[in-house]
């Protein structure tokens, strides 16, 4: 039976249809947070991104597309995200076992760029064969090429919906004229977050943001106001409120790797803010798979309020 807390989630999205509110009730009532409004989903898009080396070397299970197919299985995850070609690889051997989100646009690291675009490679249609429950896009809001993302995001996320799947947009802030701590500047994340929801996503990852500010504008409003960000937890809330004042699932990304400690810090902070989750990938995949089921485990058991 349906929880309370995900017919309310299900409440939020007044304009979808009854596919797309399946697709969304599916991801949040399967594995170990089934029903909890909590998401914790494993994405392997870094094989593309990043290069194969600097993605599997540390474990070099990872080459194996399989593999992380059934890292998300044991662990309980929500969902699989990946690439096109990831997903075709495990398509036949997984069909039906947990909901996958096909990556449709992804970008290399072989180029270096100031403003980064991302590529369209895979479709609507792509989706719909590999039984996905949702595509996932990455928008790069203060790029110079930000304007055609928004513009390719908008026409996909109309097919996909019209589809029945949900949308997922990754929103990272880049460009020339936003400094590398502003990346992560907290008026940046929930810019990016806003912008996300405006574009329609029914989901929304965005990293875990610090305690600076970038924009000078912004920072005038954060001081009169007096906005409560300096713990993590209080900027984790700032950025769901951002979102639509909690009516979007904003989940939070794991970022590079880094010590089991921290990582569960990151995931008490994302649930005493009111985050929605994590989707956490290399701090998962990178590890044996004995310690990455572990780890996915107990930031889950965190996430439900079994562990402080």
């Amino acid at each position: 039976m349906m929880s309370d807390r995900v017919r309310q989630i299900l409440s939020y999205y007044e304009a979808d249809c009854p596919g797309v509110l399946a697709n969304i009730r599916r991801m949040l009532g399967t594995g170990a947070l089934a029903d909890t409004g909590k998401l914790v989903i494993l994405p392997v898009d870094q094989g593309f991104e990043h290069g194969p080396a600097r993605s599997f070397g540390p474990n070099s299970a990872g080459y194996d597309p399989h593999y992380h197919f059934e890292l998300a299985l044991e662990a309980g995850c929500n969902a699989y995200a990946a690439p096109l070609g990831s997903l075709e690889a495990g398509a036949r051997t997984f069909a039906g076992e947990l909901p996958l989100i096909l990556k449709v646009n992804n970008n290399d690291s072989l180029f270096n760029e100031k403003n980064p675009a991302q590529a369209l490679t895979s479709s609507i249609d792509h989706a719909l064969r590999l039984g996905c429950a949702a595509i996932g896009f990455t928008i790069y809001p203060g790029s110079a090429h930000s304007q055609a993302a928004y513009e390719q995001i908008n026409a996909l996320a109309e097919e996909a919906k019209s589809a029945g799947l949900a949308v997922v947009i990754w929103s990272y802030p880049r460009g020339e004229q936003i400094s590398k701590d502003g990346e992560t500047a907290i008026d940046v994340v929930c810019y990016a977050a806003q912008i996300a929801a405006q574009l329609g996503a029914h989901f929304i990852k965005v990293k875990l943001p610090g305690a600076n500010l970038e924009q000078d504008a912004a920072r005038k409003v954060y001081e009169k106001e007096q906005i409560p960000v300096k713990t993590q937890a209080e900027r984790v809330r700032h950025v769901v409120q951002s979102a639509f004042d909690g009516r979007r699932i904003v989940i939070f990304s794991g970022g590079a790797t880094k010590g089991e400690d921290a990582v569960f810090d990151d995931a008490r902070a994302i649930r005493d803010g009111g985050g929605f989750g994590s989707i956490i990938g290399r701090n998962a995949f990178q590890r044996p798979r004995a310690q990455a089921v572990d780890l996915l485990k107990r930031i889950m058991a965190i996430y439900r309020g079994d562990e402080k």
